[in-house]
């Protein structure tokens, strides 16, 4: 049952519990496994691969059943139905859409005798990480290959972990193929992540690896970072509701379950001016458990991370929220944009009551891979910048390094940097003769 705190130094130490809530696990032991099934992968390639999917996934493959065949990829789309392909097509193009319009722009400025600019190129090779496990997602293989392509990224490749039977959900290999994705591989866990970082004999080392996953993914990414880039360090999800007197009870606690059903670590959060609509959303959350498919898991989350905290004011509920910086932000308030500028801190912010969460997470276009457990106080969702760096372009005449020649000098020289001073001055001394 969700709980209910109406003091607000309570309500702030159990917001930063929550937060923590991924600390609560046991992660010193599982960085040393996780450590070790990267040196492994490093060490033996794909017999590695095939070593940890008999062991985690109790499937036993050949080398050659790693990567997913032409004639799978075909037949995924006989077996699911038009409606779902139909519906992965348009969330493809509203994703691509979104992306586009966020593509940076190369650009150079002239000015007296000098160039400046930046010059935007994709990497050469991402890997998309898509989990499975508990459900299967072909939203996040869209989330995360859109804007891949987006950017012009050559190589894109994808690893997903096999179901009992070896095969990969159909839909995903589906959203797969209409954003662009025909080479993937049937690995999952920490050493997915390590193929795509160092590479064996069939998969390629990438140079940024994106998407989700459990927490050995999660340590995985956070171990080979620096080797190449990553999108984020993902915990579990969580959304926080800020609702007025004008929210509908029915509609805020599907909201909240529709966070809890993603895992037993996922966090729903109700900030709410309203004593009534906390008892309402409370009675109601547990009304629309009674039948829920998924209720034992979604129960979980609800009882260790689920709870309603009144407040005085929406104006302390954005404080409370700027504390937590949550991932997702539903304002289910009479006038969400005269709020917005009170939130600081949040990974996406759905407006008003007509947009819930899952608006966003299969087809509004912005990305639904966002930070979580307080990262959205310093960054961002993915997005085309993800799979794209900047160089710096400079260009100084002789004229323009003359005129500041001296105060470069003075700056080497200062810092006991001989020959920094040398290239320039030797540079004008040059041009002096």
């Amino acid at each position: 049952m969700l709980r209910i705190i109406n003091q607000v130094a309570e309500a702030t130490t159990e917001l930063q519990r929550i937060s923590r809530r991924t600390h609560d696990q046991q992660i010193a032991g599982k960085e040393e496994a996780v450590q070790e099934i990267i040196q492994t992968v490093r060490k033996k390639g794909d017999q590695a691969l095939l070593d940890y999917t008999a062991k985690f996934d109790q499937l036993t493959l050949t080398v050659d059943q790693l990567r997913v065949s032409g004639s799978e990829l075909d037949a995924a789309y006989q077996q699911v139905s038009k409606e779902l392909i139909d519906a992965i097509a348009l969330a493809r193009q509203q994703i691509e859409a979104f992306h586009r319009q966020r593509t940076p722009k190369s650009w150079v400025e002239f000015g007296n005798q000098t160039v400046l600019g930046k010059r935007y190129t994709p990497v050469d090779r991402a890997g998309l990480y898509v989990p499975g496990g508990r459900a299967a997602y072909p939203s996040t293989v869209l989330m995360n290959a859109v804007p891949a392509k987006v950017a012009g990224v050559e190589r894109r490749v994808m690893v997903t972990p096999p179901g009992a039977d070896g095969k990969i959900t159909p839909a995903v290999l589906v959203a797969a193929q209409e954003a662009g994705i025909e080479e993937i591989y049937r690995i999952g866990g920490a050493h997915a992540i390590a193929a795509l970082a160092y590479g064996t004999e069939r998969i390629p080392e990438v140079d940024v690896i994106t998407g989700p996953g459990n927490l050995y993914v999660t340590l995985a990414k956070k171990m080979v970072y620096g080797t190449v880039g990553i999108d984020s360090l993902a915990g579990p999800s969580e959304v926080l509701v800020i609702a007025d007197q004008n929210a509908n009870p029915v509609y805020v606690a599907a909201d909240l379950l529709a966070q809890a059903e993603h895992d037993p670590m996922a966090a729903a959060i109700l900030l709410t001016t309203e004593e009534k609509l906390a008892q309402q959303v409370q009675e109601e959350v547990q009304k629309q458990l009674a039948d829920h498919p998924r209720r034992t898991l979604t129960e979980k989350s609800i009882a260790n991370y689920g709870v309603v905290i009144i407040v005085n004011s929406l104006k302390e509920a954005a404080e409370l929220s700027n504390i937590f910086a949550p991932e997702h932000l539903e304002l289910e308030v009479e006038d969400p944009w005269e709020m917005l500028h009170l939130i600081r801190h949040a990974g996406a912010i759905f407006m008003g009551h007509s947009t819930p969460e899952a608006v966003g997470d299969y087809l509004a276009g912005p990305n639904h891979t966002l930070p979580t457990s307080g990262a959205a106080r310093y960054a961002s969702a993915l997005g085309v910048e993800t799979f794209m760096k900047h160089s710096s372009l400079i260009e100084y005449s002789q004229t323009a390094l003359d005129h500041v020649s001296q105060a470069i000098q003075t700056l080497a020289e200062a810092e006991g940097l001989h020959s920094h001073s040398e290239s320039v001055r030797l540079r004008r001394e040059n041009n002096q003769e």
